[in-house]
């Protein structure tokens, strides 16, 4: 990534709790993501283990893209649950956008999990080359 491109602020505690309701405490998960960039824009992969399409919500608002998303745990009928660590985690992640991309343009993907997001810059935004006359 480039030094002019801030894509991303990292929260520094990557689970935290809702405590909105005692007995109601979910967790919520910052996704692990891997970000490229180049010079035609970003892409960026968010591991979502267990989130289906229903379940995931990418917004963009005021330069912020948000991921929000609820993973689906399933649990056979005929067993009963006993004790639970995770029980349908909750995931999300907000990233700052540079105006360099063109946010009407973003292409998102799910499979096996994982969520891909293109970003493209803007046109102006993206390198060229100017050639030189002499004379």
């Amino acid at each position: 990534m480039s030094d002019t491109t801030e894509l991303s602020k990292r929260d520094p505690s990557a689970v935290t709790r809702s405590e909105s309701a005692p007995s109601a405490r979910r967790m919520t998960i910052t996704p692990a993501v891997d970000i490229y960039e180049d010079t035609q824009g970003v892409t960026l992969w968010a591991d979502l283990p267990g989130v289906t399409r229903d379940k995931l919500d990418v917004r963009v608002h005021d330069s912020n893209l948000a991921i929000e998303a609820e993973a689906v745990v399933p649990t056979p009928a005929n067993l009963r649950l006993q004790h639970a660590e995770v029980r349908e985690p909750r995931f999300a992640r907000t990233f700052a956008l540079s105006p360099d991309f063109d946010t009407s343009k973003i292409e998102a993907s799910l499979k096996d999990g994982v969520l891909k997001l293109t970003i493209p810059r803007r046109d102006e935004a993206r390198p060229r080359r100017i050639e030189v006359r002499t004379g």
